[in-house]
């Protein structure tokens, strides 16, 4: 899908804060969530990993998959501002 593009993208920290992930689509997120994540708890990443697979189907906007994932990363206290 073209479209799945997310703008802005969503840039996470990862490993400890060395490293930076900019994260562009719903695929991308949803295996950063299930592959690289801090924690799988929380209620947002349960959120942002139904919303990513749900843009994957074509379900609902991919808007709803960066909100979800942003905020699932904020609470993970992983997001790059």
């Amino acid at each position: 899908m073209l479209s799945e593009l997310w703008d802005p993208a969503v840039e996470i920290i990862i490993d400890s804060g060395d490293h930076f992930k900019s994260v562009t689509n719903s695929r991308d997120a949803l295996a950063c969530l299930m592959t690289c994540w801090p924690s799988r708890g929380g209620k947002f990443f349960a959120a942002a990993r139904k919303a990513c697979i749900e843009a994957i189907e074509g379900r609902v906007d991919v808007s709803v998959a960066a909100e979800a994932f942003k905020a699932a990363a904020t609470e993970a206290d992983i997001l790059r501002r």
